[in-house]
């Protein structure tokens, strides 16, 4: 009887904590329409649905096709976990060690905050699929870019560049062909930009095709505008990177699959980003308020979908969006990386599942 209260107790406080998320906010959740060409994309009364709370540092979600029904996967970039979560199924760890294999924590991974504690960066953060469905990881803190196969054994993808160790692989995004875009950060370094364990000066990013690795571009040139976030458009003929705090970059994709004609496209987007089959562009803002924009391919800002924010929940949460994936049967449902959080939206419009073709 004690057992089956606590339980009880268990799943009322986890209901209390979605509840206080939705209805005790600074300020609510918020759908912006700059252009009537929203209402084709979000409908108005669009819903925010609360998946997940209290997690480290969420990153990377990819959608999983598994039958009628499929799930979602997700880094925990302080848990050092990829975590799987499924309608009406408990949160599960589908990866442990996600993101740093070895065994000291004392000198790995970049500190960062989230709400009121300190934490560091030592798991995944990327994640995609390629055609034959096997994961791919950016494996922040052991500093590679590698496969999950499906005997759960890990291939090295990519380590370095020029004979230099990359310095936190971040985002990842995978083209029909079998060629990988990823990009590099300090964050799999203690201290970052200043750790003595640096050995690629810049931050880049870069095409994995053949086995080769080859750079694209980096912010040698220009401090500050790092990558971090990565994608393609539907028809793989462009792709964007955000350099640095407030700048998403587009590039032509050349028939080698490098890049040519780089241009600013829009002046928001800091971390992960996705398209949706029309070529709208989703970017997140992971300073100041947790935003995502939607864009359209001609670059024009069509809406903005604003997270809650709340100063009064303790723990403090920090909901800041990191990254974003479609996923549903339909590839209707935008999910949300939030820090903190787990978040879906549904939508008009569907976006790009990657993986296998059905």
């Amino acid at each position: 009887m004690k057992k089956r209260l606590l339980v009880i107790s268990i799943l009322s406080l986890t209901h209390l904590g979605l509840l206080l998320s939705q209805v005790s906010p600074d300020k609510p959740f918020r759908l912006v329409r700059l252009d009537p060409a929203l209402d084709d994309i979000v409908a108005p009364d669009a819903k925010l649905e609360v998946l997940g709370e209290h997690f480290g540092l969420t990153e990377g979600p990819v959608w999983v096709r598994d039958g009628r029904k499929g799930y979602l996967l997700f880094s925990d970039c302080a848990a050092n976990v990829i975590y799987r979560w499924s309608s009406g199924d408990p949160l599960s760890v589908f990866l442990e060690k996600s993101g740093y294999t070895g065994k000291d924590v004392r000198n790995v991974g970049d500190q960062t905050i989230s709400g009121r504690l300190a934490i560091l960066l030592i798991g995944s953060n990327g994640l995609t699929l390629d055609a034959q469905g096997r994961l791919i990881i950016t494996a922040m803190t052991d500093r590679t870019v590698v496969r999950l196969e499906k005997d759960g054994t890990r291939t090295i993808l990519a380590d370095r560049y020029d004979g230099r160790r990359f310095s936190g692989p971040n985002d990842v995004v995978m083209k029909s062909d079998g060629a990988i875009y990823f990009t590099d950060s300090v964050f799999g370094m203690r201290g970052g930009a200043d750790s003595p364990a640096r050995e690629l000066p810049y931050n880049g990013f870069f095409l994995i095709k053949d086995g080769k690795v080859t750079l694209l571009g980096s912010d040698r040139d220009h401090p500050g505008d790092f990558p971090n976030g990565i994608t393609l458009s539907p028809d793989e003929k462009v792709l964007y990177v955000t350099a640095g705090f407030g700048k998403t970059m587009r590039y032509d994709v050349l028939p080698d699959d490098t890049v040519a004609n780089g241009s600013l496209f829009i002046p928001a987007g800091n971390d992960g980003m996705k398209t949706d089959l029309k070529g709208n562009l989703y970017s997140t803002n992971a300073v100041g308020p947790g935003e995502v924009w939607i864009t359209s391919k001609e670059g024009k800002h069509l809406g903005t979908i604003q997270l809650p924010q709340s100063t009064q929940i303790e723990p403090r949460p920090r909901i800041v969006p990191t990254n974003v994936a479609f996923g549903d049967a339909d590839g209707k449902s935008l999910y949300i990386t939030a820090c903190t959080h787990l978040f879906r939206i549904r939508l008009k419009t569907a976006g790009i599942l990657p993986g296998p073709k059905l």
